[in-house]
């Protein structure tokens, strides 16, 4: 009988899981795929139900054998999330996803001038924007006074599943540091007085670091003994780079999904107005972070566009265009952009296009325009002192090499590519394991590959991110004017 871990994260496109031995071999994973509700634009939304069905059935999938035991749970999911639960924990309404859902602008605004933006961004160590928790509590409170008569408790996707699990009400450390503006950054605690001015009536949760124990499963379910130890968890971009060993000091990590992640983990608080600083993964750690709005996410879109093409078709086609795309420039903000542009009425722009233009061309433009977006975080961390001393890369964009060599090729930066890079659910299982062991992540998970950039394309990146920052700034107004027409209609 082998002694295992379960992890699962609820990710944007997906909800995985795997569970692992006592040295870190996955010894089986699964995927349950669904997709987000986007009933207006600007609102990205989902059932926590789905979370729950999706755990359970991964679950009873992973642990229907005879040979392994599971000794603890680990969890992690999308974020930071808004999901409002009545007394008996049922949702009140469908989850608030984070800063894709750009619906509480209004919100936004007037906190800024009732709280003072000053003094938002010294007490949170972060400025009010589309990932932030507080504002669209507030929408819900104004928009939806019913579902808000209702609601007791502020929850996310891995303290839903904690809760299903175990009863324990609680949240991570890290989570909470993105609830601005209900979260000192300082004191690492809730700010009472504005939490009771955002948010009244509603009873914030415990806060502890996110490896540790939440609770114990009060009953048996889908082959999980009661009385089997589940973590309290977190955001997956964190839990991803606890999967790689890219939670300390000096490391940044890249992650390479249906948005793009970057995580600096810092040992002092490190702030930026358009970047997010937090509580890190790990106790005593800080980190400063940034996110884009799409990345994998426009590259699905692609796929789709030409009849569901493969995906590795497409990148085959895309590695056929050479650098700089045969003259395309891309703004990948389909969803608005967060930072560090922070700006939610952003919108994709393609420019160059001619009719020789290929699909493997535009798809060559969308990797690279992830790639600009990835440099413009990065050069924005560093100005605000960040501590980037090794670039660890993970999730599923890094299958194949193309992703990470045009990021590499337009940053300059050299990645490190782990063994596993499948990404927060790993990661979540190795928080699990820290309850039942003390596993070591740099033998779970060693350093299998290394990607440097390319010295012959630095001249073409170089014009073209150029270009790209220059595209924005000179598109934007007619682009906040229509992303304001596809809200209100012309």
């Amino acid at each position: 009988m082998t002694d295992v871990v379960l992890g699962v994260d609820v990710g944007t496109s997906s909800t995985k899981g795997v569970v692992v031995d006592e040295a870190g071999r996955i010894l089986g994973e699964a995927v349950r795929r669904h997709v987000v509700d986007r009933p207006r634009p600007g609102h990205v939304e989902m059932d926590a139900q789905v979370w729950w069905d999706e755990f359970v059935s991964l679950a009873a999938e992973l642990l229907d054998r005879d040979d392994i035991a599971v000794r603890a749970v680990g969890v992690s999911g999308m974020g930071p999330c808004t999901l409002l639960v009545d007394g008996a924990g049922e949702p009140v309404r469908p989850a608030v996803l984070y800063g894709v859902d750009t619906r509480a602008t209004e919100q936004i605004a007037r906190l800024n001038r009732e709280l003072g933006e000053d003094t938002i961004f010294r007490r949170c160590g972060s400025a009010l924007s589309s990932q932030a928790v507080g504002p669209k509590l507030a929408w819900i409170r104004e928009r939806e006074p019913e579902a808000w008569s209702r609601a007791r408790r502020l929850l996310m996707p891995a303290s839903w599943l904690a809760q299903r699990l175990t009863g324990a009400y609680v949240l991570d450390l890290h989570s909470a540091s993105q609830c601005t503006p209900l979260f000192d950054i300082h004191g690492r605690r809730w700010i009472a007085e504005w939490a009771e001015r955002i948010a009244p009536g509603i009873e914030l949760p415990p806060l502890h670091w996110p490896g540790e124990e939440a609770g114990r499963v009060r009953a048996a379910v889908a082959g999980i003994p009661a009385g089997t130890p589940v973590v309290v968890g977190t955001i997956d971009a964190w839990s991803e780079a606890v999967s790689v060993g890219g939670h300390r000091v000096g490391d940044l990590m890249l992650m390479y999904g249906t948005t793009m992640f970057l995580v600096n983990t810092v040992d002092r608080l490190v702030t930026s107005p358009s970047m997010w600083s937090t509580v890190g993964a790990l106790p005593g750690t800080r980190c400063l972070a940034g996110g884009m709005a799409t990345s994998g996410a426009v590259t699905d879109w692609l796929g789709h566009l030409f009849g569901d093409v493969g995906h590795g078709v497409l990148f085959d086609e895309a590695a056929a265009s050479p650098p700089g795309a045969n003259g395309l420039v891309m703004l990948p903000y389909f969803a608005g952009e967060r930072t560090p542009l922070m700006d939610p009425e952003a919108r994709g722009v393609i420019a160059g296009l001619t009719l020789g233009h290929t699909r493997g061309d535009l798809m060559r433009a969308a990797l690279e325009a992830t790639a600009f977006g990835v440099r413009h975080n990065v050069e924005t961390m560093l100005a605000a002192g960040a501590d980037i001393r090794r670039i660890v890369a993970v999730g599923g964009g890094t299958r194949g090499g193309l992703w990470p060599r045009i990021v590499s090729d337009v940053t300059g930066l050299e990645q490190a590519v782990p063994r596993t890079t499948i990404g927060a659910s790993y990661g979540a299982a190795f928080l699990a394991a820290g309850l039942v062991g003390r596993p070591d992540i740099t033998a779970w998970n060693p350093v299998e590959s290394v990607v440097r950039a390319d010295p012959g394309t630095a001249a073409v990146y170089e014009r073209r991110f150029a270009q790209y920052r220059d595209l924005y700034a000179g598109t934007a107004p007619v682009v906040h004017a229509l992303a304001h027409d596809q809200v209100t209609g012309p």
